[in-house]
């Protein structure tokens, strides 16, 4: 699930840093600000709630990107990436428990999978998300991976009608083409929903669609989370320099 898509104004600062999780305190660091962003914030129903962490099955398979503020040394954002070989290990992509990604079988050992991604709320500025997203474009570099998948969440406190026209305003611009559809298991009944709301795409998905992202189909419902995921296909080979300059550059 990715919330950084609501980011009140703060003070700028300068003293964060990114790295990998390298211990399983480290980890638990990355469960427990998802846990208070997801379940206490978002009110998502999370099996591990009785613990105080966001626990799920793949994260002993995924490298968990922090980034802390090394005033304090509180961790206030993460990301968590799936590699290809890990993803084999893990009995799939977290994506597939979404969406059938059939179509996507010949690019398996190229994409690595991002997700988990959010922020403390004292922190949703500007430069913890370009950490976030240098820490990212890092990864990526390091690994030679060229295709990066994930399902980008958005808000269903409305019952789906703002998710809805999220879609529709984005997807006639951005749709993958037809052999790189997926197939959500379980729909946002976009049908049912009021699809003409003059919204602002969330600004995580318009920063993967200045990248050069697609939206490679419709809009999966996630109940846990009571959100609608876009699921989001990015070829490292596409991304757009300009952007991939603003959004990944490391901070001065």
């Amino acid at each position: 699930m990715l919330d950084l898509n609501r980011l009140p104004g703060h003070a700028p600062r300068n003293k964060l840093g990114f790295s990998l999780a390298r211990t399983a305190a480290e980890v638990q660091e990355a469960q427990r600000i998802r846990f208070k962003v997801f379940a206490e914030e978002m009110g998502a129903k999370l099996p591990s709630a009785a613990l105080g962490m966001d626990i799920d099955r793949f994260d002993s398979f995924c490298d968990h990107l922090l980034v802390r503020d090394n005033e304090n040394d509180k961790v206030v954002g993460t990301y968590r990436m799936l590699p290809p070989e890990q993803a084999v290990n893990a009995g799939g992509y977290y994506s597939e428990t979404e969406f059938d990604m059939t179509r996507l079988v010949h690019l398996r050992n190229r994409m690595v999978e991002v997700g988990r991604s959010c922020v403390h709320p004292d922190y949703r500025d500007g430069a913890t998300i370009t950490q976030l997203w240098s820490g990212l474009a890092d990864y990526i570099g390091k690994n030679g991976h060229e295709y990066l998948i994930g399902c980008a969440s958005i808000s269903m406190g409305d019952g789906g009608h703002y998710a809805a026209s999220v879609y529709d305003k984005v997807h006639k611009l951005h749709s993958a083409p037809a052999e790189y559809s997926v197939f959500p298991h379980c729909p946002l009944p976009l049908h049912a929903l009021n699809r003409n709301l003059d919204v602002s795409v969330p600004p995580l998905i318009k920063g993967y669609l200045r990248l050069g992202a697609y939206i490679a189909g419709q809009p999966a419902w996630d109940p846990d989370f009571n959100t609608a995921d876009l699921f989001i296909l990015l070829p490292v080979s596409r991304m757009n320099p300009r952007y991939a300059k603003h959004f990944m550059r490391q901070p001065s």
